[in-house]
Parts: C-alpha cells; structure tokens; sequence
C-alpha cells in the first residue's frame, strides 16, 4: 500500500494543578484559544474544547506522527507555559486521560463537552472521570483519583 490512511480521533481531559478553580469565565476563552493555537502548532485538528474551572475536555484529531503521550507533554507544557503569563500560578496537574472516539461518535462527544457546565451542576469532576474510566474499560486506583 503505497499511502497510509488515519482518523485518529481522541477525547482527552486533565485537570489544573491540584484541581484549582483556575479556569473562570473570563480566562477561558483566551486559554482555549492558546490550546486550540497549540494543537493546530502540533499538526493536529481541533474540535471541540470545553471544560469547567478545573480541567478541561478536548476532542481532537492527531496524526499518526505523534504519540499521544508526546502530544499531551507538548499541549500541557506550552499552554501552561502561556497561561502562565496572563494567571499567575497556572497549573496542570500531571497526568490525563485519553479515549479513543469513532468518527461516528464525533458529535455526541462534542455535545458532552459542550454541556459541561451543565452536567457538573449534577456530577463532580471526580465521579466524571471514574465514569468515563469505566465507560472505556479503563483500570485505575481510586485513590489517585
């Protein structure tokens, strides 16, 4: 086969820096323009980027030159690097969680992380994760939750 096809399509969430409530409404425009800015810097396609004040959700395509755990160093440090400079004592926390989504699950993944604000009036940041954990058959230590 002489071309290589790909739709690698990720939801991916992290959470500020020990979960602050660094992300209000006011920043949250200017830092998901930086990360949209960075993921596009990063060869890859943004679709949707959405969250609450202590983590964010991404949607976004990459291309088969990165790993995720290389394109998730990069995004992290580069746009803690320029939120930085706007909010004093900016922060990820280390760690994330990726998901892989079919192309034809795109929409109502984007719808989710469209309604965040809403549907953590309900479900904690904490409760969500474990959530989307299980959801994907995904092991991990409560604890470190």
């Amino acid at each position: 086969m002489a071309h290589s096809y790909t739709n690698l399509i990720y939801h991916i969430v992290y959470a500020t820096k020990e979960r602050q409530p660094l992300i209000d409404l006011e920043f949250q425009p200017r830092l998901y323009e930086y990360l949209g800015g960075t993921i596009r810097g990063l060869k890859a396609t943004s679709l949707e980027i959405g969250g609450i004040e202590d983590h964010v959700h991404i949607l976004a395509k990459l291309p088969p030159t990165i790993a995720i755990s290389e394109f998730l160093e990069k995004l992290k440090a580069n746009s803690s690097k320029g939120a930085k400079s706007v909010r004093r004592g900016f922060g990820w926390q280390d760690g994330y969680s990726a998901f892989t989504v079919s192309e034809s699950q795109v929409e109502r993944v984007r719808n989710y992380i469209l309604n965040q604000r809403e549907h953590h009036k309900k479900v904690s940041f904490r409760d969500e994760l474990i959530a989307l954990l299980e959801a994907h058959g995904v092991a991990y230590d409560p604890n470190r939750i």
